[in-house]
């Protein structure tokens, strides 16, 4: 099989070997006959990696555009030399060191620095190849990743192959890619037409609705004209009625004042209207009230005349005034209405008195202190709650005053309740 030579800008060079002693070659080296190398303590560059790696470097890392850029620093060649001239001049020129190689090692290794710095973690070839293979899964960063697992120290002969063919078949996915997007394309540009004589089409009906509106448009313009001329012959009817009212008013000196009074009238009939329905309302608010008093009277007047029948203050015993002198009576509880009661039986008969309602309205807390200066106390039981019952029957045991409790909370039961008191310790001394 006759060899063809590579064409490279400025002349071309022949292969080594022909093209199908080096296909042999490759089959004989396949993956699974590579021996293992030893790593290198550096990573690669660009010259050192094997041959067979430039071309997919080169296609891969860099643009046509870029690369005809940078090819232009360091070489001449022809304006219409083509990309593939220049692709293969590229490849043969990073065989071996020189400042085509050196130039586009610099700039591959300032673009992909931070991938190349991930990249350095890995320290062996399985961490390599785990890096490798979350970059082609997720499709990104996949020029930087090449580059930076090429020239990695530990990228051996197997990780290389592998690297190659999975490159190698990302570049025939992306042809395919292309194809599918060139039909799409052509799609596209089909829709595109159709959706241009649409256009054409709403451009002339616009066109249309333009003329018919601008027709419109003029004769309302005309109707407005017609309107301001009414409106300026009404404004002229106006200023002459003006005018006219004004001849009246002059006519009428007074007028003014009677408008006036007519005005304070008005507010003054209204503000008697509202004034009567309040006081009617306060009024009826006046008489319910007084029958609620008076009910209430009724039914105080019925309580002491069930509790303080007339005998009651003559059935205290003779000579209480004296048993009382100087002691402080205290009632714990008891009805509201009849407190004024107690305390006017226990005056009468030469004593103070205290009162605290049970822990109703008062603090139990008071009971403490009005205890401590007490010498008799009359407790209702029945109109006191259970904590205020137990707290004065253990004040007072503990204390050592006398208590009495009383079911009834009548003034009579009131009465009784001190008269015996006073006579037990009348009948102990």
């Amino acid at each position: 099989m006759p060899g063809f030579p590579f064409h490279v800008a400025g002349g071309s060079f022949n292969p080594t070997r022909q093209p199908l002693q080096l296909f042999e070659s490759m089959l004989n080296n396949a993956p699974r006959a590579l021996a293992p190398t030893p790593q290198p303590s550096r990573r690669r560059k660009l010259w050192e990696v094997s041959h067979k790696f430039h071309c997919p470097i080169i296609g891969t890392c860099f643009d046509v555009a870029e690369l005809r850029a940078l090819m232009k620093k360091v070489m001449h060649f022809p304006h219409d030399t083509t990309d593939f001239v220049l692709h293969t001049t590229a490849v043969g020129a990073c065989e071996s060191r020189g400042q085509l190689s050196e130039l586009l090692q610099k700039q591959l290794e300032k673009r992909f620095q931070q991938t190349v710095r991930r990249f350095a973690c890995a320290k062996d070839t399985a961490a390599l190849q785990t890096l490798w293979r979350e970059a082609t899964s997720s499709g990104r960063e996949i020029p930087a990743a090449l580059w930076a697992t090429w020239t990695h120290p530990a990228c051996d002969n197997t990780l290389e192959h592998n690297v190659y063919g999975d490159i190698h078949m990302i570049q025939h996915q992306i042809g395919t890619g292309t194809r599918t997007d060139l039909k799409t394309l052509k799609t596209l540009k089909d829709e595109t037409r159709e959706l241009r004589q649409q256009l054409d089409k709403a451009r002339q009906e616009n066109e249309s609705l333009r003329a018919e509106k601008s027709t419109e448009t003029q004769a309302l313009g005309q109707r407005v004209i017609d309107l301001r001329a009414e409106m300026a012959g009404r404004d002229a009817c106006i200023a002459t009625l003006t005018g006219q009212l004004d001849q009246l008013r002059a006519s009428l000196p007074d007028l003014k004042d009677r408008q006036s009074l007519l005005r304070r009238t008005s507010d003054a009939e209204a503000r008697s209207t509202a004034l009567n329905a309040q006081a009617a309302r306060h009024e009826s608010e006046l008489l319910q009230l007084r029958q609620r008093l008076r009910h209430a009277e009724e039914t105080i007047n019925q309580l002491v005349a069930q509790d303080n029948p007339p005998d009651s203050a003559s059935n205290a015993k003779p000579g209480m005034a004296e048993q009382l002198s100087g002691k402080c009576i205290l009632c714990v509880g008891g009805r509201s209405g009849a407190v004024d009661a107690y305390r006017q039986l226990v005056e009468q008969s030469g004593g103070r008195f205290l009162h605290h309602d049970g822990g109703l309205e008062e603090s139990l807390h008071r009971i403490d202190g009005v205890l401590a200066t007490a010498d008799l106390v009359i407790c209702q039981a029945g109109c006191i709650s259970h904590n205020a019952y137990w707290r004065v029957k253990e004040q007072c045991k503990r204390t050592g005053k006398r208590c009495l409790f009383v079911r009834n909370a009548g003034v009579s039961s009131f009465g009784r309740a001190v008269s015996e008191a006073c006579s037990t310790e009348d009948a102990n001394s």
